[in-house]
């Protein structure tokens, strides 16, 4: 059973940063997606989808090849894959796989002007060797479809890893120091 987590970001740069280091630990076989989404609100309130997968595109793609062999059996190479690139658009187009797009929209519509999310759907995942490369970025912890202790249990994970970040900062003091 695959886990949903969203984490919210200042801005896009970082939400970006994030997928690709998803991405990343997914061919370290670190973590295992099922899918990963950047969704931003843009300043004019607009929410726009960063999908990892543009379906119109492998659909289009796939229907060429599809059409040119089967336009190659008519002698028409050129006219089968127009019309299978058509057709594989169409239907791509129409495909919505991993993470609803409706949904998505919807939450993040309680994001701030300029800010962005990582929605992630995760099959599994390597949590002590995850958490921590993925805590650096900061972010917020919106949403996930843990149960409340194994959410619990992963807020405390991610302040943990915060923390030897957070304390290696210089500390003032607010005492004048000898005069």
């Amino acid at each position: 059973m695959s886990n949903l987590f969203v984490v919210a970001y200042d801005d896009l740069a970082t939400a970006n940063q994030v997928r690709d280091k998803l991405f990343a630990l997914s061919k370290e076989h670190l973590v295992e997606l099922e899918d990963a989404v950047v969704v931003e609100r843009r300043d004019d309130g607009e929410i726009k989808l960063h999908q990892a997968v543009n379906h119109t595109a492998v659909g289009a793609a796939g229907g060429a090849l599809w059409g040119g062999v089967i336009g190659l059996l008519f002698l028409a190479p050129l006219l089968g894959a127009a019309v299978g690139a058509a057709a594989g658009a169409a239907g791509g187009a129409v495909t919505d796989t991993g993470i609803n797009d409706d949904f998505m929209k919807e939450l993040s519509r309680n994001l701030r002007p300029g800010a962005a999310a990582v929605f992630a759907l995760v099959k599994r995942a390597a949590e002590d060797k995850v958490i921590p490369q993925l805590a650096q970025y900061g972010g917020q912890l919106v949403q996930t479809s843990l149960n409340q202790a194994e959410e619990d249990a992963l807020r405390e994970a991610i302040a943990a890893a915060r923390a030897p970040k957070e304390s290696k900062k210089p500390h003032e003091s607010a005492a004048p120091q000898g005069s």
